[in-house]
């Protein structure tokens, strides 16, 4: 590089670089930078340019992983949604199917229904001898048969299961009552033969209505609808037993009329638990038994409704399922006052 070579004033050489300018088009003079400096710069150009394509490429990287994954949360999405399509559909489809069931059935109960209550008035028009010899009911045996009611004659012709019809006023409580040798049958199945899982009301299999059990108990599924013993559990309110605190049970050979007693939840004990079973209570063949069976119940009840039973009194027990516990049961208990 060429430079210049000055005398200072105390007599020493200062030698200066040679600074090369150059004009720039707007007419600025500037200095022009050296070679190894033009060099740096390049280098450094260079070296950001390579920065920034990896940049770059980290970044198209980043941006692809992201679409990728939009793609695939996208897709979730719509498997989310045309699952829950699919869902809504068929829970749509099933309670539009489970409802006409329910329609169907309510229609042929108040056919049943409406059977029942023409006889009982035909009944009362020409007096109650009217029992049809040809009936054929359940029972087998040698017991001596007393006369079916007129408004079931024409139901047992179809149906000789039937062994009652119960009724709770203002309610949906208002059905016929089946009986078997098994009390698992009806949990599933309804007075025509077929499956249904509503069920049908019936009466536990170890109860007798021709020479009647102390205690009647009649099983039936709490649904969800309200249907079969769905409204049972309001009898926890007080005032809801106040409104209904008469039940009808009429069996093929007797009218009868219920008032509640006790309300209380149990559940399904093991066979080898010691306590009391409320749904193996069926007869009471001592006053020491049916009291303490009366005591039992007593303890248990949400409230006092001031009905009591003496021994010689026969009750009605209305027992569902209860869910607050497992194999839980809600039940109301009755006795006979006409």
């Amino acid at each position: 590089m060429a430079g210049k070579i000055y005398i200072t004033e105390e007599g020493k050489k200062n030698t200066t670089t040679e600074k090369k300018t150059y004009q720039r088009a707007d007419g600025t003079v500037v200095a022009r930078p050296s070679a190894a400096r033009t060099s740096r710069t390049a280098d450094d150009t260079k070296t950001a340019d390579k920065k920034t394509a990896k940049d770059n490429k980290h970044d198209e990287e980043i941006e692809a992983y992201a679409r990728k994954m939009l793609r695939k949360k996208e897709q979730r999405r719509n498997i989310i949604l045309i699952a829950c399509a699919a869902l809504a559909v068929f829970g749509i489809g099933f309670f539009i199917v489970n409802e006409a069931l329910n329609h169907k059935k309510e229609i042929s109960y108040q056919a049943l229904s409406g059977i029942r209550e023409q006889a009982k008035n035909d009944a009362l028009k020409i007096g109650n001898d009217t029992a049809d010899d040809e009936v054929v009911i359940h029972y087998d045996g040698e017991k001596e048969i007393p006369d079916v009611l007129p408004e079931f004659q024409e139901m047992l012709k179809t149906n000789s299961k039937i062994v009652g019809w119960i009724t709770i006023e203002d309610t949906k409580i208002d059905y016929p009552v089946a009986q078997t040798t098994d009390n698992e049958y009806y949990l599933n199945h309804d007075l025509n033969q077929k499956e249904d899982r509503n069920g049908t009301i019936f009466l536990d299999t170890n109860c007798d209505i021709i020479e009647p059990s102390t205690n009647l108990i009649l099983y039936g599924h709490h649904m969800q609808s309200g249907n079969m013993f769905g409204g049972l559990g309001k009898y926890e309110d007080e005032k809801y037993y106040e409104k209904h605190k008469y039940i009808t049970f009429d069996t093929l050979y007797e009218h009868g009329t219920y008032e509640v007693m006790y309300v209380f939840r149990s559940h399904v004990y093991a066979e080898t638990e010691v306590a009391f079973k409320y749904y193996q209570f069926i007869d009471a063949y001592s006053e020491v038994e049916f009291d303490s069976y009366m005591q039992e119940m007593a303890d248990m009840s949400f409230y006092d409704t001031g009905v009591t039973a003496s021994f010689g009194d026969r009750l009605l027990t209305l027992s569902t399922c209860d869910y607050q516990e497992k194999d839980g049961r809600f039940v109301v208990v009755a006795k006979k006052v006409k």
